[in-house]
């Protein structure tokens, strides 16, 4: 990661008259932390690493690696991402006594139910093409926690993460001493992040919610520009159990005269966000209205895309990610993008398409029906419930032409397992029921019961070690001289496609 550059050390009129030179030439043109050793049983090696890799590996030099580990079991010891109490007081209050840093940079705030990771790194890569300075908070982390706080475009270098947490510390602490709970681990990464990115400076963060929207503890910032990513049933024990309730936890990033960019939704979700929008008189961009996908063919590496923005249409646009579900985040990401310079409000015309292009061509989004491994291929998707696992099946029905598709899945213990495998059973051929290393990990054994009711006895195998489960899918997957026509799928968790990757030696 870059240091801040000499040019970054500006006073705020510079940074303004600067921010504004930009704005005019581009409208004229899971609390995871652990981690599998690379020590573990080794798989037998693919043809090699795909180069590109943005997930870091765990620090070379022996002191930093320790010190890091040291801030992790701290960060540990607080309540993790799955237990909440449902306010912002506690990050209003350590915002407050840090000297509100998210006040220091405009941001695009993301919600949603899927989706939200992959836009919030599209939206960075292409503020990143028009030179901007960016900030991204995303989570859960695929394999190191250094991924959920970037800084132009790259996570950051474990050491300024130990010393941002090491600034805020005392901070922290004293929160801590006067609130009924302490600050959560989400909590104590969201005022990290806020932090390093004012000390940055960034000129703009890219921030995805942790859970819900209103009392997600990133909600205390004014996101000029709210994006709502497809809602679906998640989280229901605790944002509702129709769309439309979880709609009303999500609507509380849209903020008073923000923009809001809506992609498709269901009916119900989407008359709660309009609702929302007209009390706070916010204006709204729909997709498949103001916005959306002209259209899409499937290309080497990934897909061919014309897409309609606020502006006008671009064309010809490369994004190297699989599935449709990716393409209408494009479309999201480039109309938030476009809200975000004041295009088809403030301003006429569309963004420069050169500067468009090469951004989508360079986003990445590991853990998102990514390539791992080949002879014989294998997938890695974060797909955790029923929603996103149809968009994995379709998308890899479509980019792929699998002969036999073994899946492995692990899932955490409180989402719709049910639906999640009925949602993959027509491509696989065969499952691998195992689960990963966390306490949050549903039991092998309990999550075969269900695939069993799902798939059948005879379709499948139980191998609680992840490391067991993918030698085993491998294994299958080369039977029957169909080496080269089939393929393994690893999903049902971020968690366990991390871990998977490690093992696949994808560090």
């Amino acid at each position: 990661m870059s240091e801040p550059r000499p040019s970054d050390r500006h006073d705020a009129s510079e940074s303004d008259d600067t921010f504004a030179e930009i704005v005019d030439e581009a409208t004229q043109r899971d609390p995871d932390l652990a981690v599998i050793e690379a020590g573990s049983r080794t798989l037998r090696t693919a043809s090699g690493p795909v180069p590109g890799d943005e997930v870091p590996a765990r620090p070379a030099d022996p002191e930093v690696d320790k010190a890091l580990r040291a801030v992790e079991q701290e960060l540990a010891g607080r309540w993790g991402e799955t237990k909440l109490e449902p306010s912002v007081a506690r990050i209003a209050a350590l915002m407050d006594v840090l000297g509100e840093p998210q006040r220091a940079y405009p941001s695009i705030h993301i919600t949603g139910t899927n989706g939200k990771t992959s836009t919030a790194r599209m939206i960075e890569a292409l503020l990143g093409a028009f030179d901007l300075r960016t900030g991204r908070y995303t989570s859960p982390h695929v394999q190191s926690i250094t991924e959920r706080i970037s800084l132009d475009g790259s996570p950051m270098d474990p050491e300024r993460f130990i010393e941002t947490y090491q600034d805020i510390k005392p901070y922290v602490e004293m929160v801590d001493a006067q609130q009924p709970y302490r600050l959560s681990f989400f909590e104590v990464l969201t005022g990290m992040a806020y932090a390093a990115f004012a000390d940055a400076p960034v000129d703009v963060a890219v921030v995805e919610v942790g859970m819900g929207g209103s009392w997600d503890a990133t909600n205390v910032i004014d996101g000029s520009v709210a994006v709502v990513t497809p809602i679906s049933l998640d989280h229901t024990d605790r944002l509702g159990t129709t769309p439309a309730e979880i709609a009303g936890e999500k609507a509380g990033v849209i903020k008073q005269g923000a923009t809001v960019i809506l992609a498709q939704q269901p009916v119900d979700a989407a008359q709660v966000m309009l609702k929302k929008a007209v009390e706070v008189d916010a204006t709204v961009a729909r997709e498949g209205m103001e916005f959306g996908i002209v259209s899409r063919e499937i290309a080497v590496g990934g897909q061919l895309l014309t897409l309609r923005g606020l502006g006008g249409e671009y064309e010809e646009i490369f994004l190297p990610l699989y599935g449709a579900h990716q393409a209408h985040n494009a479309a999201v990401a480039l109309s938030a993008v476009e809200a975000f310079f004041g295009i088809g409000a403030e301003q006429s015309g569309s963004l420069d398409q050169e500067t468009i292009r090469r951004a989508f061509a360079s986003v990445r989004s590991p853990g998102r029906l990514e390539v791992v491994r080949s002879s014989p291929t294998v997938v890695l998707d974060a797909a955790h419930n029923p929603a996103g696992a149809r968009a994995t099946a379709d998308g890899l029905s479509e980019a792929f032409g699998f002969s036999r598709l073994i899946g492995v899945v692990g899932t955490s213990d409180d989402k719709d397992v049910r639906g999640l495998l009925e949602a993959f059973e027509p491509i696989f051929a065969e499952v691998v029921i195992t689960q990963n290393s966390t306490g949050r990990a549903m039991d092998a054994d309990a999550l075969a019961a269900v695939a069993v009711e799902v798939f059948g006895g005879d379709r499948v195998q139980v191998e609680p070690r992840l490391d067991d489960a993918l030698e085993a899918a491998i294994t299958l997957a080369e039977e029957e001289n169909e080496y080269a026509g089939a393929g393994v799928l690893v999903t049902g968790s971020v968690i366990t496609v991390g871990e998977a990757r490690l093992l696949l030696g994808r560090h």
